[in-house]
Parts: C-alpha cells; sequence; structure tokens
C-alpha cells in the first residue's frame, strides 16, 4: 500500500504543480478566462490514463500463464525504465521548466489561430505525460500485489496529493518541494529496482531467461517473503527469500549505476517553500 500511495502522490503533486504554474501564469497575465479550456484538457489527459490502465490490465487478464508472464515483465522493464528516466529528468530540468510552460502557453495563446484547441493540447500533452507514467508504475505493481491494499493506497496518494496541490495554489500549505522530491526520488530508485528484478524473474517465468538461476541464499526460514514483514518488503523493493544469481546481480548492479548518478547529478538550488500561486514552480 505504501509503494503506490507514495508514487500516486508524487505523481499527482508532479501534475498540480503543473497546472499551478499554468493556472498562475493565466491570472497574472490576465488571462483567467481560458482556465476552462485549461481544464477540459486536465479531464482529457485523466480520461486517457485511465482508458490506458483500464485497456491494459483487461487485456492482461485474457492471457495464458506464460503470456502473462512475459506481459507482467514488460510492465514491468517499461516501469523501471520510465521511472528511472522521470528521476533522473527531474533533477536535471527543475531550473527550466517553469519557462518551458510559459514559452508554451504563449506559443499556444498567441502563434496559433485555434488558441482554445492549441491550450487544450498543450495541457492534455503535460498532463498525459504524468498520467501515462503513474499508469505503466502501477501497473506494474498492481500485479505483484493482491488484495485491495495497492488499489486502496493509490486511491489516498491522490487524494492527498490534490489537496495538497490546491493548498500550494492557493497559499495555504507551505512545503519543501526540493526536499521532497528528492526523498522520493532517491526511493523510487529502490523500487525500480525491485520492479526490475521481478522483471527478470518474470522473463524466467516466460522461459525467455534461464542462465544464471543458482540460488544465492535461502531466506525462506528467516524471512519468508510471503510472511508480515517480508511481504511488506516485496511489495516496496522487490524483495525475494530465495534469490538467484540473476535476480539479486540485477538488483545489485542497477543501484550501483543509478545511486552514484543520482547523488552526483546537480540539482538546482534550493528554493522557498512554496505559499503563493505566483511561486509555485516545479522542483528536483
Amino acid at each position: 500500500m505504501l509503494v503506490p500511495f507514495l508514487i500516486m502522490l508524487r505523481e499527482g503533486i508532479e501534475a498540480a504543480l503543473i497546472v499551478g504554474i499554468i493556472a498562475s501564469y493565466l491570472q497574472r497575465t490576465g488571462r483567467s478566462h481560458w482556465m476552462p479550456a485549461v481544464w477540459i484538457g486536465v479531464m482529457l489527459a485523466a480520461a486517457l490514463s485511465l482508458f490506458v490502465g483500464a485497456g491494459l490490465q483487461l487485456a492482461s487478464a485474457e492471457f495464458p500463464q506464460r503470456q502473462q508472464e512475459l506481459f507482467e515483465a514488460i510492465v514491468g522493464l517499461a516501469a523501471t525504465a520510465i521511472l528511472t528516466s522521470m528521476v533522473f529528468w527531474m533533477r536535471k530540468a527543475a531550473r527550466s521548466i517553469k519557462t518551458e510552460l510559459h514559452d508554451s502557453l504563449e506559443n499556444a495563446l498567441s502563434a496559433s489561430r485555434n488558441q482554445v484547441y492549441a491550450l487544450i493540447g498543450m495541457v492534455f500533452l503535460a498532463v498525459a505525460r504524468e498520467g501515462l507514467e503513474t499508469v505503466f508504475f502501477l501497473l506494474a505493481i498492481f500485479q505483484q500485489s493482491a488484495g485491495p491494499g495497492a488499489p486502496l493506497g493509490a486511491l489516498l496518494g491522490l487524494v492527498i496529493a490534490i489537496a495538497v496541490g490546491y493548498g500550494l495554489y492557493t497559499g495555504g500549505v507551505r512545503l519543501n518541494l526540493g526536499k521532497f522530491f528528492r526523498f522520493t526520488g532517491l526511493f523510487i530508485l529502490f523500487v525500480a529496482a525491485g520492479l526490475f528484478t521481478n522483471s527478470i524473474k518474470a522473463l524466467h517465468e516466460a522461459g525467455l531467461w534461464n542462465a544464471l538461476q543458482q540460488v544465492v541464499f535461502d531466506w525462506s526460514h528467516v524471512l519468508p517473503a510471503d510472511g508480515p514483514v517480508g511481504t511488506v518488503l516485496a511489495g516496496m523493493f522487490g524483495y525475494q527469500d530465495t534469490p538467484t544469481v540473476s535476480t539479486l546481480g540485477a538488483y545489485l548492479l542497477f543501484l550501483a549505476v543509478t545511486l552514484p548518478l543520482f547523488f552526483r547529478t546537480p540539482a538546482p538550488p534550493q528554493r522557498p517553500a512554496v505559499t503563493t500561486p505566483a511561486s509555485l514552480e516545479r522542483p528536483s
């Protein structure tokens, strides 16, 4: 429940910040009458994300067991790639995201004859990116988590993200966004490592990867993966009580590559906590 909650919270706040930057810019430039087009773009992006997520989930339910394992592996690898690229992209692009959104808005409102459709399209693309990222994350996690905990955690994260986003926009919530996204980015790298490991395991179960299957150690009697603690660790970080050379090696290799890059990638200077619509910015 914790992983889908944090991922939905993070992605929801990202989307809320994008909408907040757009809304505050329209407000400051005397274009608040364009806000209905913004909300249309947001709703279309949300509808697309729900449609894609439901379609992939329904399609996977019809697959035979071996094809389901392959589908799980593909979704997990895609989620791993998107999660990792998102973390590093945010640390590099945070300085320019606000300017880029402002420039896109100006192009949509001044360089196009169909201003309404241009604005809807611009907002749709910006928000749909966050929504589709979230779909792949949650789909990969839902496939590895039984019961209602994961969907409830995602729903709770979305509700809180909407509340926090509104509070940031109105100035009622003070939050050090730089630290929030930095700590969640580090956490997501460990989540991505677990998804990567489970994807390698799914490839083996689908019959496509059979190398390095020797068991490294057996902790099934000490910390079983289906026990209370093991279930939490498996859901959060892809813990396995009998890892193979392949899966454990994949986990360690992923972290050995990504963690040094994460700490070496320069982050933007610290900004004050967001208190007004005009100060809404997307941090690293």
